[in-house]
């Protein structure tokens, strides 16, 4: 499976939550990449890995980062692919801090960011199936599915309710 999805994280502390994104993918059959880089510590391959993706088949990266969280800006100054950002938790702020880092992005960068820690990585994941499926209409089926299915776990579940407030 060709990978279509560059996973970068800061460190490799960031795996337990930037495994939300790995998750998403798998579950599409969704072919990725995943890399520890820093945009502070390892600069050069940080730029060098998303100056590539596109010729190596990446269509759309997902970048996550804590407290200064530079990684998706430094990766969306180096490519023309869509970045996706995933703030992590931790630090003084508790993620708050690379949320506002993410989302402050200067006019020309744009980095779509998603929630703080593994929702949002989770989301990210999903961003980048909706994003493929705009040119794969069998990726397109099976992510309308999912979202069928969510609202049909959503029906249940309302359904066991009324049933116990009739009880």
């Amino acid at each position: 499976m060709n990978p279509e999805v560059l996973i970068l994280m800061g460190s490799d502390s960031d795996l337990p939550v930037m495994e939300e994104c790995s998750k998403v993918l798998q579950e599409f059959g969704i072919g990725f990449e995943m890399h520890v880089s820093s945009a502070h510590r390892s600069p050069a391959r940080t730029g060098d890995l998303a100056r590539t993706a596109a010729a190596r088949g990446i269509k759309a990266i997902i970048a996550g980062a804590g407290m200064a969280a530079h990684l998706a800006g430094v990766v969306a100054a180096e490519t023309v692919l869509p970045v996706i950002a995933v703030p992590l938790p931790g630090g003084a702020l508790n993620g708050l801090d690379a949320l506002y880092a993410m989302v402050q992005m200067p006019g020309g960068i744009p980095v779509a960011t998603m929630a703080i820690g593994k929702a949002g990585a989770k989301n990210a994941g999903l961003f980048a199936v909706q994003m493929l499926a705009l040119g794969n209409q069998d990726l397109a089926g099976r992510f309308a599915a999912y979202k069928q299915g969510m609202a049909d776990d959503v029906a249940e579940k309302d359904a066991a309710l009324q049933q116990r407030l009739k009880g």
